[in-house]
């Protein structure tokens, strides 16, 4: 065979591989979008250095990271923290669709770093670095990755909701300054946001868009589905996250781990419980402080919340349930303990519904049908307080005494009425129990007799409350208002002094 027909016959080869590729070509570029594979697009407004390094390096990408991965290490082991974070941010760039770069980076700079440093200023300033990496940066290149997502409402939930960082309490302070600029010191008004019309509502939604990256209307979507939230605490930051999450694994099934929906999804009901514990956040005008409440509104949009997950949760219903049955019961006793008497009675029929075999204490005879909606609200605090102790049973009524009267300092009626009520039910249920005869050595003394000492201490202007709070509760329990101090006795002439 010449050579000429050896070189025709490898044309000829080729050209017909080439028609066969081409057959099959299409349905390949298919499989690899719908798997994710493919990244064909361009980075959009990438920096010059990031569309250099993942167009030019090519495969040594890999191989250069893996190298500053190692160093990155060392620096981090020498506590050269802000060497180590010039290396990540390299790493990033070399590899800007690797998904596990970005949250091992943040979760770096969250967890492991930050708690190196002892003031929380410190600490504050690597954790919010490493939620703007994962929000700022890697959804910026990576905005369908639904664990990029998960991730982040994790930041909120866990380092900046969750008290498990000594710095935790800076943190929501620190928060709740951020979203001020969008929202002022008062909850978010969303409606204005959507559809600004002054310049300061425009001005404070490219703030909302631009800077923290949230979109105004779904924003309003979220908080009609899991709300009211108070878009100044972190857990509604978390619910908004996991919520986009949720919705970007709707547009993409196929590329979707059914685990990774559950870790969406528990993140929401996780962060609607601590909503509901203390996602109410109130001024306290004497102390001028910012404190958390509970916020017993959303108590029916968290429930609902657990119930969606025990249906599409086959993994792990038996723990679903478990929490469950534990939000009911605190749901029960902060209605109770705010006077919603009416509300804590229907959640406590629902909880016996619900679970009618599961004890509500310590006892396994307390079964829903067995205790009164009294009797179990008494005895969730009477679990933390050994009921035959003299001492502690007095130190809990009075300090439910004493917390009644802050909040009706502070306006909140309904929960200083709840707060006696539960102190007045403490007492009546210790006073019963105390053997005949024994009342003089075991007994407490007239209830009225100990909440009239406990006022008078709060009113006492040496060691009370400030005079704002007691001035406001002298009205509002129909009490004389203060007297004026006595004027202090003029100093005798300097001539009188004696020598």
């Amino acid at each position: 065979m010449n050579s000429r027909l050896k070189k025709f016959l490898l044309v000829a080869l080729a050209a017909v591989l080439l028609v066969g590729v081409s057959q099959v070509q299409d349905a390949l570029n298919h499989d690899r979008e719908t798997l994710g594979l493919t990244r064909a697009q361009p980075l959009e407004n990438a920096p010059p250095v990031l569309a250099f390094t993942t167009v030019a390096l090519g495969g040594f990408r890999g191989l250069i990271s893996n190298l500053l991965w190692a160093r990155a290490a060392d620096l981090q082991e020498e506590d050269k923290f802000f060497e180590m974070a010039q290396l990540a941010d390299w790493i990033t760039k070399l590899e800007p669709h690797y998904t596990q770069v970005w949250i091992f980076e943040a979760w770096n700079m969250g967890w492991n770093i930050s708690v190196k440093f002892k003031d929380f200023a410190d600490r504050w300033r690597w954790v919010r670095r490493g939620m703007e990496l994962l929000r700022d940066d890697a959804l910026r290149y990576n905005p369908d990755d639904i664990l990029l997502y998960r991730e982040l409402g994790w930041f909120f939930q866990d380092k900046m909701g969750k008290n498990t960082d000594d710095a935790s309490l800076y943190y929501k302070r620190q928060w709740a300054d951020e979203m001020a600029r969008v929202f002022g010191n008062k909850p978010a008004n969303l409606d204005e946001l959507v559809n600004p019309v002054t310049e300061d509502q425009k001005s404070r939604a490219r703030l909302l868009r631009v800077e923290f990256k949230m979109d105004p209307r779904f924003m309003k979507e979220v908080n009609e589905r899991y709300g009211p939230l108070e878009w100044r605490l972190p857990e509604a930051h978390a619910i908004y996250w996991a919520a986009l999450g949720l919705q970007k694994a709707a547009d993409y099934p196929t590329r979707v781990n059914k685990k990774d929906l559950i870790t969406l999804r528990r993140v929401i009901y996780q962060s609607m419980l601590l909503s509901f514990q203390r996602g109410r956040l109130e001024e306290d005008p004497f102390s001028k402080s910012f404190e958390f409440g509970p916020n017993l509104d959303i108590i029916p949009r968290v429930n609902e919340a657990y119930e969606r997950n025990l249906d599409e949760d086959d993994i792990y219903k038996g723990d679903i349930q478990g929490a469950h049955r534990y939000f009911l019961m605190q749901a029960v006793y902060s209605l109770y303990v705010n006077n919603r008497i009416a509300e804590a009675g229907q959640w406590y029929q629902y909880l016996g519904e619900k679970y009618p075999n599961k004890p509500l204490l310590d006892n396994p005879n307390s079964l829903p049908r067995q205790l009164t909606l009294d009797e179990f609200a008494v005895a969730s605090v009477q679990s933390d307080v050994n009921d035959t102790s003299h001492d502690r049973i007095k130190t809990s009524v009075e300090g439910l005494l004493a917390t009644s009267y802050r909040n009706l300092a502070l306006d909140q009626d309904d929960r200083a009425t709840g707060l006696k009520r539960l102190a007045l039910k403490i007492y009546q249920n210790y006073t019963s129990k105390i053997p005949k005869g024994r009342e003089e050595a075991m007994g407490l003394g007239p209830f009225e007799v100990i909440n009239k000492e406990v006022l008078s201490r709060l009113l006492d202007p040496k060691r009370g409350f400030p005079p704002e709070a007691r001035a406001i509760l002298r009205t509002k329990l129909g009490l004389p208002a203060e007297s004026a101090p006595a004027k202090a006795e003029a100093a005798p002439a300097q001539d009188a002094v004696p020598r």
